[in-house]
């Protein structure tokens, strides 16, 4: 509350013995101290999946599609070319691009991808740390190789999906074809070195324990102290429907209390974040609303269009005016912003 910083040992004393509403009051105090003024930003753009074939084959996704499924595709230029069309209609900004680890395609083919993309004007917000290693292996070079060539065909800064838990035990468990822990900070790492600005994301809620959300927060905090170059910080809980986890683990699925209390711990523990998001899209619109009071100062995206959590059978959507109505109606003022929180 003075402003001071608190260490791990502190976190899990908050974490274990601290009630929901003294956290979201400290929560609350810490977002309106970095943000004074009323205001709750927002980004209109698409989450545009370019392929849902993927080798990593993560027990809680219920996306993707093996390489062998005759049901897995790689989108057209042509529908590449209409999604963005839309999202330009809709005002939108940017295009979130991500997609499964396919096992063909060269770096070229992301390359061309990005050349075709960037010819419309639209920021593209692409890839994650899972799918630079996927290329830099596939292709033989580094991963800061590969960076500095997507950048050069067009990549605009980085989503910080593939993090999921930053914890190798989880990590082992979940997704065992996909990055380390180390790997994922180090392409984040390099990211912000070339001069990317990138986000930084937690999926929480099935295998971890609270010690290794403090390991996430505080690899994520550490980077964050050397680089500077995370914009926002995105937790969100795992949604186990339709996933191989949820087949052979009894997973609870996390409630609201238990998306705002981690919500309140981690714009405790972030100090060095300037912005912290909702997360209507697992949420719903009305503990968005509260997550307000709970740390978080930007309202994310519209999500034009949305699959990965979509496919785990949640389905909230929100056009731009219902998320103005939902920021006002909680006494804030709505500002449409770009990646980097510029306002627009």
């Amino acid at each position: 509350m003075a402003g001071g910083r608190i260490d791990g040992d502190e976190f899990l004393w908050l974490a274990r013995d601290c009630d929901l509403h003294r956290l979201g009051f400290m929560a609350n105090a810490i977002r309106r101290r970095r943000h004074p003024e009323p205001v709750v930003t927002y980004v209109i753009d698409r989450n545009i999946n370019y392929t849902d074939i993927c080798i990593s084959a993560c027990k809680f996704c219920a996306f993707f599609r093996a390489p062998e499924d005759p049901q897995g595709s790689v989108l057209s230029r042509e529908e590449l070319l209409e999604k963005i069309r839309e999202t330009r209609e809709l005002g939108g900004t940017q295009i979130l691009l991500q997609g499964g680890l396919h096992p063909d395609k060269p770096l070229e083919f992301y390359e061309e991808m990005l050349g075709f993309m960037k010819a419309t004007g639209i920021h593209v917000h692409g890839f994650s740390p899972p799918e630079i290693c996927h290329f830099a292996e596939l292709s033989g070079l580094t991963t800061r190789e590969v960076l500095q060539r997507l950048m050069a065909a067009g990549l605009d800064s980085m989503p910080g999906g593939g993090a999921e838990i930053l914890s190798d035990r989880v990590r082992r468990m979940l997704a065992p074809r996909k990055c380390s822990a180390d790997r994922w900070i180090q392409v984040m790492e390099e990211a912000h070195e070339l001069g990317m600005r990138t986000t930084a994301t937690m999926m929480f809620g099935h295998v971890e324990t609270m010690e290794e959300r403090l390991e996430h927060l505080q690899r994520l905090r550490d980077l964050q102290d050397r680089t500077g170059g995370f914009t926002a910080f995105i937790p969100w809980p795992f949604q186990p429907d339709n996933t191989a986890l949820a087949e052979t683990v009894t997973i609870e699925k996390t409630t609201g209390f238990g998306y705002l209390r981690m919500l309140a711990l981690s714009r405790i523990f972030l100090d060095n974040f300037d912005n912290i998001q909702a997360s209507w899209v697992t949420q719903g619109p009305k503990i968005a609303q509260v997550s307000l009071f709970f740390g978080a100062n930007d309202f994310g995206s519209t999500m034009i269009e949305e699959n990965v959590v979509a496919a785990a059978g949640v389905h909230f959507r929100l056009s731009e005016q219902e998320i103005q109505r939902l920021v006002r109606d909680a006494g804030f003022e709505p500002r449409q912003r770009l990646m980097d929180y510029t306002l627009v």
